[in-house]
């Protein structure tokens, strides 16, 4: 009897042992990217048309919307980061670019998403990153080199009502005269996401708030050679803290 009493107890241990080690799943992400203007989608069909409204109600038209984001990190409960290698350079122009495979699978559960606006510092080297060169990315030596961040570029109408250009450009502020830097990138923090199976992420640009908030952006003064503006870079790096928020997650 006693032996049977031992038998039962190692079965019962065994199973819950079992139990407990099940394999964690291992699961991949991709990042999709939409992008609208004060909550109406907004796609490259929509380019070339003056029919967006700022918030100093002027109509401006996008003709091409590019923009970098790099340091994609996941953070778990712990607090243990997940840092995925590379960056993206997300084009509004091709559908086919707009989502984007993280580097490695991970396990299941539940993260922060977070990444970095731009390139830092200590990742915005000149000229090493072959692809962003073939794509025209690159920053023009005499504004302290480097990469873009952005490229917004469209037509406003003026007081007049005529159409003019503007080119809404994010790079390093670098302020010519003075030969000071200032770091324009910044960090997203999307908030939590609840990942299970393999996963769609989300994340959600309104074009808007870069006009918007906290400086209201007047086109008829700020339109053109904005790179080279000190200023107007760290007005552009502020107003693009309110731009990203988090989607839904398909898994």
């Amino acid at each position: 009897m006693k032996n049977y009493a031992i038998l039962f107890l190692s079965l019962f241990l065994f199973s819950c042992s079992s139990d407990n080690d099940e394999p964690i799943k291992e699961v991949s992400v991709d990042l999709k990217f939409t992008h609208n203007w004060g909550g109406t989608d907004v796609t490259k069909s929509d380019f070339n048309k003056i029919e967006f409204e700022n918030s100093k109600g002027v109509k401006q038209s996008i003709e091409r919307l590019r923009y970098l984001i790099s340091r994609i990190t996941l953070t778990d409960g712990n607090k243990k980061e997940i840092n995925f290698d590379g960056y993206k350079l997300v084009d509004l122009d091709d559908s086919d670019n707009l989502t984007h495979a993280l580097s490695q699978k991970i396990s299941e559960g539940t993260y922060n998403l977070s990444f970095t606006f731009g390139f830092n510092t200590e990742d915005n080297k000149d000229g090493v990153y072959k692809d962003l060169n073939t794509a025209s990315w690159e920053v023009p030596a005499m504004l302290n080199g480097g990469y873009h961040f952005m490229q917004l570029d469209g037509k406003y109408s003026d007081k007049d009502g005529n159409p003019q250009p503007y080119n809404f450009h994010a790079i390093q502020a670098y302020d010519q005269t003075t030969k000071e830097s200032k770091d324009t990138f910044f960090v997203v923090e999307l908030g939590t996401v609840s990942i299970k199976n393999n996963a769609t992420i989300t994340i959600n640009m309104d074009i808007s708030q870069w006009f918007k908030v906290p400086n209201e952006w007047d086109l008829n003064i700020l339109n053109v050679m904005l790179m080279g503006n000190f200023e107007a870079q760290k007005q552009i790096s502020d107003n693009g803290r309110n731009v990203f928020s988090l989607g839904g997650v398909s898994q």
